[in-house]
């Protein structure tokens, strides 16, 4: 009998042990870098003339490793290959599927150390920031492994006299699988081993600006002896495979996480029937957010503050649940800000493979490093910049936290999404207004509201229009099966991962009567 789901516990890494084992695992790690990992194809493992490099963040001319370049063709006969795995993995009793998740969860348990050396070199992540996610995918895992066997086999139904009626959940079909750069292991493997427990076969198009740290994951799977065509991985652009996965008519679903953008463009790919298409396609699309921490006059300043930073910094603010508006009541305004700037001022940055256990890293790339830096400009136009412009260490994308004071609700700092460590600060009176300004944005993510009034508080549970709402604490770091985790509006599906719906998402009820 497997013991009962539990989130992985978390480390402190100002105690020696902690810190002694990331050590070695970052020297471990430092002494594999620059290999290359082949596609892999049904039982193939396919070298490519053309890779994808990847880059260290903080240190620009150092290689993570190279993973092969998928081209069309590829893709197609990884399409194949996953049709022709589904024909005997769907069949497989659902409670041996699962036991797969668990054994591959125990396998990234006892590697822990090492799968947050990767993403701290791959990504840029502070050490506590790469544990939280190497846990992330450990509870994916073993919850997502629980579930299958919860709900595999038939499901109650009222009895009717005379007749033996079940429902039965079974798999969909072949799913295209395009996971995140900035949650590469997590959210990858939550959503990749969410289609495989089902029932369906993957083909994985990693994020190129980290997909060694998928290809260490599809080696974990591979020694958990998972059948060969279950999970195909094959890097590429978006523009060359990304389309193919989507549209070919083989494909039965698309799990997507990233970009309003690129989400948008797969909705309206997969609602086109092609030649031989037998089904509608399901997309399960997640697709960020423009959060904020609302901080009314009764909220408590100091743990607000603490709240703030902690949501708008970490990760150098390159999560979708990332605190991207600070909206406070004018009442406590001042006191507030002066917090938040005086916290922020004392974060460390630099590169976090060193020996110090460092609060930011680099942001993740060239584009995305453009990009936050020519929104600091028009911050610098629709508002007061209060922290910012500090100097960075050299040779990575370094950008220091940047906080703008007296933005208007509807400007660009408090409308767009940055994915960067920058807060837009907006000023409002009473609980209407903030509410009001919370909600005037296209997305419906994460939120939270520091307030020590429980009206308010009732206010906000009822009208904070967010898939994930927090009362005075930050409104990043859901756990699994304790905060599912989904938005509305333009955020996505609302598909909640990590909670007890999601595996649904990923199969079809059939109702089976026999009459005696």
């Amino acid at each position: 009998m497997l013991m009962p789901y539990r989130p992985e516990p978390y480390v402190n890494f100002s105690d020696d042990e902690p810190r002694k084992k990331m050590l070695e695992a970052l020297k471990l790690v430092e002494s594999q870098l620059g290999r290359t990992y082949p596609l892999r194809i049904g039982a193939e493992k396919i070298e490519t003339q053309n890779t994808i490099a990847s880059i260290n963040p903080a240190k620009n001319d150092q290689v993570i490793g190279y993973v092969g370049k998928a081209d069309s063709d590829q893709a197609q006969q990884a399409i194949a290959a996953a049709d022709v795995a589904f024909r005997s993995w769907s069949r497989v009793d659902p409670d041996v599927r699962a036991r797969y998740l668990i054994r591959a969860a125990a396998i990234i348990r006892r590697r822990i150390y090492e799968f947050c050396a990767w993403l701290v070199f791959e990504e840029s992540k502070s050490w506590i920031e790469a544990y939280a996610e190497t846990c992330e995918a450990i509870d994916f895992l073993d919850f997502y492994g629980r579930e299958m066997m919860r709900l595999g086999g038939a499901q109650a139904v009222t009895p009717f006299e005379g007749e033996e009626n079940e429902l039965r959940y079974i798999p969909l079909g072949v799913g295209a699988i395009i996971p995140p750069w900035n949650f590469p292991l997590a959210i990858m493997a939550g959503m990749t081993t969410a289609a495989i427990v089902t029932g369906n076969t993957v083909v994985l198009k990693p994020a190129s600006a980290s997909p060694v740290i998928a290809a260490k994951f599809v080696e974990v799977m591979e020694e958990c002896m998972l059948p060969p065509g279950v999970l195909n991985f094959v890097p590429g652009s978006g523009a060359e495979i990304g389309d193919t996965i989507v549209e070919h008519p083989r494909t039965r679903f698309i799990g997507f996480t990233g970009s309003r953008e690129v989400g948008e463009g797969i909705f309206q790919k997969a609602a086109k029937i092609h030649k031989g298409q037998l089904w509608l396609k399901r997309t399960i699309l997640e697709m960020g957010g423009k959060d904020c921490i609302v901080v009314t006059e009764n909220g408590d300043v100091d743990a607000a503050a603490e709240g703030v930073v902690a949501a708008a910094f970490g990760f150098q603010g390159q999560k979708c649940s990332a605190c991207s508006r600070l909206i406070v009541d004018e009442s406590v305004h001042e006191a507030l800000l002066k917090k938040v700037v005086e916290r922020a001022k004392k974060l460390t940055i630099g590169n976090p493979t060193g020996s110090e256990n460092l609060n930011m890293g680099a942001v993740i790339d060239k584009s995305a490093y453009d990009k936050i830096n020519s929104y600091i400009e028009i911050g610098n136009k629709e508002g007061t910049m209060a922290l910012g412009g500090s100097k960075v260490p050299a040779g990575g994308f370094f950008i220091p936290p940047t906080i703008f004071d007296g933005i208007k609700p509807n400007a660009r700092l408090a409308q767009e999404e940055i994915f960067g460590p920058v807060l837009a600060v907006i000023k409002g009176r009473g609980i209407d207004e903030l509410l009001e300004i919370a909600n005037g944005t296209e997305y419906g993510l994460t939120g939270a509201i520091y307030s020590n009034d429980r009206l308010e508080l009732e206010r906000a549970r009822h009208e904070f229009h967010v898939g994930n709402l927090y009362f005075n604490r930050k409104c990043t770091g859901a756990l699994v099966d304790v905060q599912p985790f989904g938005g509305f509006n333009m955020s996505g599906t609302d598909s909640k991962a990590g909670g007890r719906d999601y595996l649904m998402l990923f199969m079809q009820g059939k109702s089976i009567t026999e009459k005696w």
